[in-house]
């Protein structure tokens, strides 16, 4: 009875030790391999709203694009560890000033890494079971592939307009051009749609993007000088 109790723990065990293994074989493989379209990607294919996903290396992506996003997204990308505590701090206190005045408006304290484990590995939606995993997998890209594999797998899975992904992707639909071709201000167009890529156009700016494009060039000038960029940018 002892051994045929055991035997049928055995695939019980084998599942457990299967999906503890499993996040560790994600991060390792897409540490050299392109990730595959994620979740969000083919819900909204599915919707209709089509798929344009378009792979680039760090080095065909051009370098204002890195600047711009760490202008805008994440300014001590270079010096955390995968979690900014002052920036999340800073979200908690306007969120509670938020909620105060009935705003259903929420600001977020996620970092560049955070906002990659998000969209590699997880799904759409705020949960506490989502947040956790994304902790989880935040570690485990900021140990296993570095600042310079993490922001060139953000500026490739990012959504930059509705089923368009990807910086290259991006500059094709928005500019006509290739990503590694990009100037100052393109690159920080496309930064600046970020927060709602389905609603604002890169191309044809309204007020929003244009002061936001503004604020990000003006951002990268002082990321550029106080050296914000030197873990990604090293030329």
């Amino acid at each position: 009875m002892a051994k045929s109790a055991s035997r049928k723990r055995r695939p019980l065990l084998k599942l457990f030790l299967f999906v503890l293994a499993l996040p560790f074989l994600q991060v390792a493989v897409f540490r050299f391999v392109p990730p595959p379209p994620n979740i969000l990607m083919i819900s909204q294919a599915l919707k209709g709203h089509g798929l344009d996903y378009r792979w680039r290396s760090l080095d065909d992506l051009s370098p204002y694009l890195v600047t711009a996003a760490i202008a805008a997204e994440d300014a001590q990308f270079c010096a955390h560890n995968g979690f900014d505590v002052d920036a999340i701090r800073k979200a908690m206190k306007a969120n509670e000033r938020a909620e105060a005045r009935g705003s259903a408006k929420m600001r977020g304290g996620s970092t560049i890494s955070q906002q990659t484990a998000k969209n590699v590995f997880l799904w759409p939606g705020r949960s506490y079971i989502r947040k956790g995993l994304e902790a989880g997998y935040t570690v485990l890209i900021e140990f296993g592939w570095g600042k310079k594999r993490i922001m060139e797998v953000y500026l490739n899975v990012a959504e930059f307009a509705p089923g368009v992904y990807g910086a290259e992707a991006a500059a094709q639909h928005w500019f006509g051009k290739s990503a590694k071709n990009l100037d100052r201000r393109e690159a920080a167009r496309l930064i600046a749609v970020l927060p709602s890529p389905r609603r604002y156009n890169a191309a044809s700016p309204g007020p929003y993007v244009r002061g936001r494009t503004s604020r990000i060039q003006a951002n990268a000038g002082q990321v550029r000088a106080q050296g914000l960029n030197r873990c990604v940018i090293d030329r």
